[in-house]
């Protein structure tokens, strides 16, 4: 998405070049395929794990991080590609989504026209609040110290960026459709 937002800001006259099916298939099946294999490879390390004692987890789903905690035989591997996975697939993405926008929000602010600059923000509003809420919750999730106390929260911030982020997608980008804009207002004036 914030390829497809920085060429449809950046290069408008391009896009159709750029962004052609080709591209976009290409894009999901690298997304695709990027976590296929680190979830195979996380999960193949995991499996061969040992656990002895306690075996609840307080989540509301089973995690890789929380599940490796209860093993009782070396975690040194598993804590290696997490750190590794979080540096490829966190960092990475999220440097590159930032440099997009760094790259858009040069673009929306050299343009002459107000109304093309509100066009322009509006375009980038729906990806930004997604990356923000995933991101933004994913980061206080893993940067949260490890104790007890915090076992709720834990729960409920990983809810944010497991469940609520891709549940408000469709909701989020079909707000930027005029018809369905319309009904809604027709629904919310009916009340």
């Amino acid at each position: 998405m914030a390829c497809d937002r920085y060429v449809a800001i950046c290069r408008p006259l391009h896009y159709t070049v750029i962004i052609n099916s080709m591209v976009c298939a290409y894009l999901a099946a690298f997304s695709w395929l990027c976590g296929f294999l680190n979830s195979t490879i996380n999960t193949i390390v995991i499996s061969r794990l040992h656990f002895c004692g306690p075996n609840s987890i307080d989540r509301l789903y089973c995690e890789g991080q929380p599940l490796v905690r209860l093993s009782c035989s070396s975690t040194r591997l598993s804590d290696i590609l997490a750190t590794l996975s979080a540096a490829v697939f966190g960092v990475t993405c999220l440097v590159f989504i930032l440099t997009s926008y760094i790259f858009i929000l040069t673009a929306i602010f050299r343009m002459p026209s107000r109304t093309s600059r509100k066009k322009s923000f509006s375009t980038c509003a729906s990806h930004a609040t997604v990356v923000i809420l995933y991101f933004g919750s994913l980061t206080f999730m893993y940067l949260l110290p490890q104790n007890r106390s915090s076992q709720t929260l834990n729960s409920a911030v990983s809810m944010i960026y497991s469940t609520v982020t891709p549940m408000l997608n469709p909701i989020i980008y079909s707000l930027r459709n005029h018809q369905v804009l319309r009904a809604l207002k027709n629904i919310m004036a009916l009340r």
